[in-house]
């Protein structure tokens, strides 16, 4: 058989699978460590219940993932997972879901083993959002995902550092309101709504005009450019606040 019979009759094959995101529609991939339970408890020395090392790591591997030739317009990284909003306009690879997820998953497992020095394997996933109002309402739930995981992981560390077992600690918890789990910390001296946003909120990761002096080789005069700078925040807004941090973030231009 023919090099070019035999190459059409197996590509049928190869793209059976093959979805793409509709042109009009924003793409949204969410990455989750694989195994990192393990990783973080078993593996490596951490802080608990969160790691400056750790979310670092996290960052870099935001940042790197925001710079492999995609146009990507926000990152949002908390706890071991990451979301990455594409620009609207985004066409790479025709939109197609395997190429995204297959790139994103190994230039994030690569970036963050090199970041943290220890393996780190992302599954990946694609999310389709049709319109602006979904793609706040996706970032307000993981933010919200966020402030959940972050209550309980200090409750759950605290009862831990107080001699309870695990299984002992995770009953503790049980059933409890987000009020109790709030005293629960108080009697443990701390008060939740005053730890670092970056626990409770996440990062994020998005673009600002900086301005900066440059020459100007044609006449040799000093001029102001400006330059998209990616940049870093650990602070994140709250309810409404973040809702119009995100639309805002809508309406910029991608690099």
């Amino acid at each position: 058989m023919k090099f070019e019979m035999l190459d059409k009759k197996m590509r049928v094959f190869e793209q059976n699978m093959d979805q793409t995101v509709l042109p009009g529609l924003y793409i949204v991939a969410r990455l989750d460590g694989r195994g990192f339970t393990r990783l973080t408890k078993d593996l490596l020395t951490l802080e608990r219940p969160f790691d400056l090392r750790f979310r670092d790591a996290m960052i870099e591997t935001v940042r790197g993932l925001m710079n492999t030739g995609f146009k990507i317009t926000y990152g949002y990284t908390e706890s071991d997972e990451i979301s990455l909003l594409f620009d609207i306009n985004e066409n790479s690879f025709g939109r197609k879901a395997r190429k995204l997820v297959s790139l994103l998953a190994g230039e994030a497992s690569a970036r963050f083993t090199q970041a943290l020095g220890s393996l780190g394997v992302f599954d990946c996933r694609i999310i389709p959002l049709p319109n602006d109002d979904l793609v706040i309402d996706y970032f307000r739930w993981r933010c919200e995902d966020a402030n959940r995981n972050a209550l309980n992981a200090w409750c759950y560390w605290k009862l831990r550092d107080h001699g309870m077992s695990a299984p002992e600690a995770t009953k503790q918890l049980e059933g409890r309101s987000i009020a109790e789990k709030n005293e629960m910390l108080f009697q443990f001296g701390i008060n939740y709504n005053e730890l670092p946003a970056w626990q409770k909120r996440g990062v994020g990761l998005f673009y600002t005009e900086v301005e900066r002096a440059s020459l100007n080789p044609m006449n040799n005069q000093e001029v102001t450019v400006s330059r998209k700078q990616l940049a870093v925040e650990t602070a994140l807004p709250r309810n409404m606040e973040y809702d119009i941090f995100i639309k805002e973030l809508l309406t910029r231009e991608t690099p």
